[in-house]
């Protein structure tokens, strides 16, 4: 799955150069390892550039953000990262700024909210290269079997017919997973529905507004105190358990992105598929996720990885990695291919939901402590002897603290 390293660009020919990229695999197996996407991309780029090769790593996502660290870390900093977060090597210094790497016109195609998300300080470091948007799945044959004829609306609404599910001996009628593997997710998406978020309209942290708050608060006493969440405690349902269970026949309702359509349709799950209801009615905001592409200054290639880059952003690669992979284009002549392609319509509820999706605030360089220590203890606020406003304020205050110390 993974290429062997070089420990440094070295020559290919007369004035060749040999780029390195660490790429994050999307796949979840070997038949369809991002291995073979970047194998055949590499392949076509390489025909068609002289003199530059591209060597290409693919690791899993449990381990990809932390090779990249190393390596930078041992002064071997790879040309090009393609991972979860920029803000840190930005700060420090290390990246090249999008302009520096992409063409005026690749750099412009892309979604105006991803590209300002990709942004520290007014300038453009992360490049997005995957996009996903959250919407509630809801199993359509639990729904009929419980009476239920019509999607929820409102949280009222979710909640009566978890009761409804429930009664018909639905093990999770809805699955909320805060457990350690995604909890900043699914947290994130029901503060959006409450109205508000993680951020206050200055871009400070707001964890504990009075908003979270009551959001938290109505999850405590109208789902989980009423065991509408299933027999695994929040805190410890996990993403992952909670979509296999979905595709088990077993989850009434939850929170789902793209691959899930896939896993469940493999498996017979009849669902369907509607926006994140809010507090009255359909909620302002979803959650958009978005994985990215970096540049490192040291190896000194800004012209060779422009050309690869104007490569990889083309519309005929981005729409063929969005394909292969259930994910959203990041650029706008990719997303309006899809949208015009017959071929790509299961993925137009979540396209609809990414022009208004609100994304981690990952080019805050203290994201990255903020979202490990909502995963850590965001699901102790609804267990049974928790306490949401405490929670939150103590959330909040780490928060803060670990802003100033990011400065």
């Amino acid at each position: 799955m993974t290429g062997a390293l070089a420990s440094c660009a070295g020559a290919v020919g007369s004035g060749g150069v040999t780029l390195r990229l660490v790429a994050a695999d999307y796949g979840d197996s070997s038949a369809n390892s991002s291995k073979k996407y970047w194998d055949q991309l590499v392949e076509d780029f390489e025909a068609a550039h002289s003199g530059i090769k591209v060597e290409v790593s693919v690791y899993s996502w449990n381990d990809v953000d932390r090779k990249v660290k190393e390596m930078v870390a041992r002064g071997d900093a790879p040309d090009m990262a393609q991972i979860g977060a920029y803000a840190d090597y930005a700060a420090a210094g290390k990246l090249y700024p999008a302009d520096d790497v992409l063409s005026i016109p690749v750099q412009a195609d892309f979604a105006s909210e991803l590209s300002d998300a990709g942004k520290v300080n007014r300038t453009q470091y992360g490049m997005p290269f995957a996009a996903s948007t959250r919407i509630l799945f809801y199993n359509k044959t639990l729904f009929s079997e419980a009476g239920i004829t019509t999607p929820p609306q409102s949280w009222s609404d979710l909640a009566t017919d978890a009761q409804l599910l429930k009664a018909k001996g639905v093990t999770y009628p809805y699955a909320l997973p805060l457990g350690p593997e995604e909890a900043q997710a699914e947290t994130m998406q029901w503060l959006l529905s409450g109205g508000a978020g993680y951020l206050n309209g200055f871009g400070g942290y707001d964890l504990d507004s009075a908003q979270n708050v009551a959001t938290f608060t109505w999850l405590k006493d109208n789902l989980v105190g009423k065991g509408l969440t299933g027999p695994v405690a929040p805190g410890k349902l996990n993403r992952a358990d909670a979509f296999a269970a979905f595709t088990r026949g077993e989850v009434g309702m939850l929170n789902g992105h793209p691959s899930l359509m896939k896993m469940a349709r493999e498996k017979g799950v009849k669902f369907g598929m509607v926006p994140m209801p809010g507090i009255n009615g359909r909620a302002k905001s979803t959650m958009g996720v978005a994985d990215w592409m970096t540049a490192f200054q040291q190896g000194g290639h800004k012209d060779q990885i422009r050309e690869f880059l104007d490569y990889v952003y083309s519309e005929k690669n981005v729409l063929s990695f969005s394909r292969e992979y259930d994910l959203l284009p990041v650029t706008s002549s990719a997303q309006e291919a899809m949208a015009r392609s017959p071929q790509d319509q299961d993925l137009e509820p979540f396209l609809q939901e990414l022009p208004s999706a609100e994304l981690y605030p990952v080019g805050k360089t203290s994201w990255a402590t903020v979202s490990a220590d909502i995963k850590n203890r965001i699901g102790k606020a609804v267990g049974p002897d928790g306490s949401p406003a405490a929670i939150l304020a103590q959330l909040q205050r780490a928060a803060v603290t670990a802003d100033s110390a990011a400065r």
